[in-house]
């Protein structure tokens, strides 16, 4: 049954053809909205394109660095909601290029919001921040109150552009709310130097799986549903004026080390004798990143649908099907 919250509803989303972008389209178009999105670079394997829902959307090409383009897409398409999710994510691209990283992170943010700003009819945005932004912290579980302090070129864009966004509710008093998720993981990630899937690609092929640090860094690993889940619940609080201006963690609190999350593939995929190949190579990122989402859960009525063993079940059988439909 269509949600009449959504039905109609214009909805333009940044960043749609990446993996949270690709899962809250589907989320979305389920919903009744009628969606526009924004992409830079098209990629053709990904989610949304294999999957039809390409066509039942609203297509720009462009950059949301670009002011006039963001003014236009507001304008013409008489949006009500946002979704920014657009972003430079890779942390080894940003390290080596910080200066794209912060175009896109840092100033599309701004210019975006800035668009917003001037358009009377967008009513509600949320904006994708990250762990990341917090940085290194002492006591974990990041909480929402803690300062955001990152200090690597990525860890920084996404302090920049979460403090951007709150200046633009704070100061300007925009409909915003930021969301700060654990590391997303799922169908459609295409970028294999990822631990999930990259591990699942060499099982499927039966090569042992790289880890490039000691395997010993620990992180929260989300499953991408229950994020497309959380964004449109969030957007559907924001009716209540409690909510907007709010800051969400949104993770399955179950904390892993990069070696423990690779064991988990293998035993999934029945493969535990190829044996991981660990680098060591990984510098300058922080050994400990885990998140609370108890904040979204009191507020929000929020929970993950799936546990992290789940979530791990459902990727590898699509990605499995993406593999083998590959070498058709």
């Amino acid at each position: 049954m269509v949600h009449n919250k959504w039905l109609n509803k214009s909805v333009f989303v940044t960043g749609y053809t990446g993996l949270l972008g690709s899962w809250l389209i589907e989320e979305l178009l389920n919903l009744g909205a009628n969606v526009t999105g924004l992409v830079r670079d098209h990629v053709p394997q990904s989610k949304i394109y294999r999957e039809g829902f390409i066509e039942k959307i609203t297509v720009i090409s462009g950059s949301v660095e670009d002011y006039y383009l963001m003014e236009r897409i507001l304008n013409e398409y008489e949006i009500e909601i946002v979704f920014h999710l657009a972003a430079q994510t890779i942390v080894p691209i940003a390290n080596n290029n910080p200066l794209s990283t912060f175009e896109s992170n840092i100033k599309g943010t701004w210019i975006l919001l800035e668009a917003c700003r001037r358009n009377r009819q967008v009513k509600k945005i949320i904006v994708a921040s990250s762990d990341k932004a917090y940085g290194a912290h002492e006591t974990l579980p990041y909480t929402e109150d803690m300062p955001l302090q990152g200090r690597s070129p990525y860890d920084v864009s996404k302090s920049c552009a979460d403090l951007v966004a709150q200046m633009y509710f704070y100061h300007y008093g925009l409909h915003i709310c930021v969301t700060r998720c654990g590391n997303l993981f799922g169908g459609g990630d295409l970028n294999f130097n990822r631990i999930i899937p990259g591990t699942i690609r060499s099982v499927f092929y039966s090569e042992r799986p790289v880890i490039r640090s000691d395997g010993k860094y620990v992180r929260d690993y989300f499953y991408v549903k229950d994020a497309a889940k959380g964004y449109v619940l969030l957007a559907e609080r924001m009716d209540d004026t409690n909510i907007i201006g709010q800051t969400f963690n949104f993770g399955n609190d179950t904390p892993m080390t990069v070696l423990e999350i690779t064991n988990e593939i293998l035993s999934l995929m029945g493969r535990p004798d190829l044996e991981p190949i660990i680098l060591n190579e990984a510098k300058g990122e922080i050994r400990e990143q885990y998140l609370s989402a108890k904040k979204a859960k009191e507020m929000l009525g929020w929970r993950p649908l799936f546990t992290l063993k789940d979530g791990l079940i459902e990727t590898i059988e699509w990605y499995k099907n993406y593999f083998m439909s590959n070498q058709r």
